[in-house]
């Protein structure tokens, strides 16, 4: 014969608490999010960085870090000119 506490405490673990299932479904949203915005990695507008076709005193494209030849950039969008210069600007270790 069973007690009203034996099936209180056999309810109690078959059922995981709320907080439990709460807290996995927000890990697992996190998770995803992350996934989709490490797939999804635009690169920057000219505008958004001040990206100009004409070098600022010497920095300029062709000797910052985020450069690929011809005329592109890792890190911003369009057609860069190899004498442009952009605020993300990052000189090539020497």
């Amino acid at each position: 014969m069973s007690t009203p506490n034996a099936d209180r405490a056999v309810a109690a673990v078959a059922r995981p608490p709320r907080r439990a299932i709460l807290q996995g479904a927000l890990a697992a949203a996190i998770v995803g999010g992350a996934a989709a915005v490490a797939h999804a990695q635009n690169k920057a507008k000219q505008s958004l960085v001040q990206y100009q076709d004409k070098p600022k005193g010497d920095q300029q494209c062709d000797t910052c870090l985020q450069w690929v030849p011809p005329a592109a950039c890792k890190v911003v969008e369009g057609k860069i000119s190899p004498k442009g210069w952009c605020a993300v600007y990052a000189p090539k270790p020497k």
